[in-house]
């Protein structure tokens, strides 16, 4: 069953902004510039949106002199694909349960 936790980080991932920036730092490890470029979004807003990804504990950061590059921490996307495979052996596994109403 998904936690409370899992429903925040779903809250998370659900933005397409975030979901975008997640999908570009599966590919690579990127410094907000290069972040602003590949998005087209402002700086101030993709900064909002790095820290959420941060708190959630989706992205880590590495400071680079006067730069901030982020990376993708993949075993939290691991951990959240694999409550969702199991959320989906339980329903396969009870698709012929059904609870007879009252």
């Amino acid at each position: 069953m998904l936690t409370s936790v899992d429903t925040d980080l779903i809250r998370v991932l659900a933005d397409p902004l975030r979901l975008q920036i997640v999908t570009l730092l599966a590919r690579e490890t990127l410094c907000t510039t290069h972040l602003v470029e590949e998005t087209g979004a402002r700086q101030t807003n993709l900064s909002n949106h790095l820290k959420v990804l941060r708190e959630a504990g989706v992205v880590e950061t590495e400071p680079c002199g006067r730069f901030t590059y982020y990376r993708l921490k993949p075993e939290v996307i691991e951990t959240l694909a694999g409550q969702f495979t199991a959320l989906a052996e339980t329903a396969r596994a009870n698709a012929d349960t059904k609870r007879a109403c009252p």
